[in-house]
């Protein structure tokens, strides 16, 4: 073969070769190239690989990769409000190039004195300004602010693990100070809630300051965590073992309480004391003929009238002769409980004995 034909066949062979790797090359530059932006809200379903974005003209799928700009918005909890310049990918997908959320105001004191770090997971009804932090001791609700450290994790969705540092607010909530990927060795602690006897408790349970609280009880109660609407907003506050509960018992919804707290190390407010609302009338029991029933705790329950649902119906017992509580705190909607009773002679029965079961 002539040196010249020889020449000519290696630079064809060179452009053919091209022909295959330009297009490739093509489609990288392609992929980073900004084509629109898009604003919406966050959909359920979304993940740290795929933003799940509804807008006007319906939800769109946008993909997340190493390449994404999340430097403006790294919160993609549903209810989000983002904008999202995106780009075509080789893949079929739109991917995502930058991520820009909502600028937030401060509005909020934070007491950094004190800070506490929590393991967990991100709850599905999380909202953009509050997560619902789902740890092995409860749910926790706890705000982010424009302050909040990001830098740890990529982006924030739910069903996530997620280890966060929070200090309490004024507004009564924990904030985030900052959040990173995946689990820390410390998380919240446990509360006891076994309580026996209704004999009087020391006059500072604790030994520690408290502050006093006011508000209402809510329909997310349960025996170790009572939820308070108070004026500044939704407060969590643990029962623990050293709660004083004699004065305040009864954690129904719509039940108005005073709830002395302090800060525990777990990073929850821990109740010191409860004070209901008594209306102070005792009447004369006869002992000499007591009944035992078996019931659950019925949500019109107060400090004055046990509604106990039996199997033979519901019963009105009266709480102003209870001598001893057993193998529990307080009594919340729907917990199973066996009551000693006696008639009053204002043909009501009254408690004398309560026990958890």
């Amino acid at each position: 073969m002539k040196r010249g034909n020889y020449v000519k066949l290696l630079l064809a062979a060179v452009l053919l070769c091209g022909m295959f790797v330009m297009p490739a090359a093509s489609a990288k530059v392609r992929a980073a190239e900004v084509i629109a932006t898009v604003h919406g809200t966050v959909s359920s379903g979304t993940t740290s690989e795929l933003l799940r974005l509804s807008t006007r003209e319906g939800e769109m799928q946008i993909k997340l990769d190493s390449g994404t700009d999340t430097s403006g918005c790294k919160i993609l909890l549903p209810g989000s409000k983002v904008s999202v310049s995106v780009s075509h990918g080789s893949d079929g997908y739109l991917h995502a190039v930058k991520l820009t959320g909502e600028v937030q105001t401060p509005s909020t004191t934070l007491d950094s004195s004190t800070t506490a770090t929590v393991t967990g997971t991100i709850g599905d009804k999380s909202k953009d300004d509050v997560l619902c932090f789902k740890t092995q001791q409860g749910e926790m609700e706890i705000k982010l602010d424009p302050s909040t450290n990001l830098s740890g994790c990529s982006v924030l969705v739910a069903d996530k693990t997620y280890t966060i540092v929070c200090v309490r607010g004024s507004d009564a909530y924990m904030h985030a100070v900052s959040i990173s990927d995946g689990a820390s060795s410390s998380g919240t602690g446990s509360a006891d809630t076994n309580y026996t006897g209704i004999s009087p408790a020391p006059s500072s349970p604790v030994g520690v300051s408290t502050s006093t609280v006011t508000g209402t009880v809510t329909g997310d109660t349960k025996e170790n965590l009572l939820y308070l609407s108070t004026k500044s907003g939704d407060m969590q506050i643990v029962i623990d073992n050293n709660t004083d509960s004699r004065n305040g018992m009864v954690l129904t919804p719509g039940n108005k309480l005073s709830v002395s707290v302090y800060r525990g190390s777990d990073a929850y407010m821990h109740a010191a004391t409860i004070f209901g609302t008594k209306d102070g009338s005792q009447a004369s029991v006869d002992t000499s003929s007591v009944a035992t029933v078996t019931g659950t705790v019925g949500s019109k329950s107060n400090e004055n009238l046990l509604y106990l649902s039996t199997n033979y119906g519901e019963m009105e017992l009266k709480l102003d002769s209870v001598s001893s509580v057993n193998n529990l705190k307080v009594l919340v909607s729907g917990k199973k409980v066996t009551v000693t009773c006696a008639r009053g002679n204002d043909a009501y029965m009254h408690a004398l004995t309560i026990t958890g079961s």
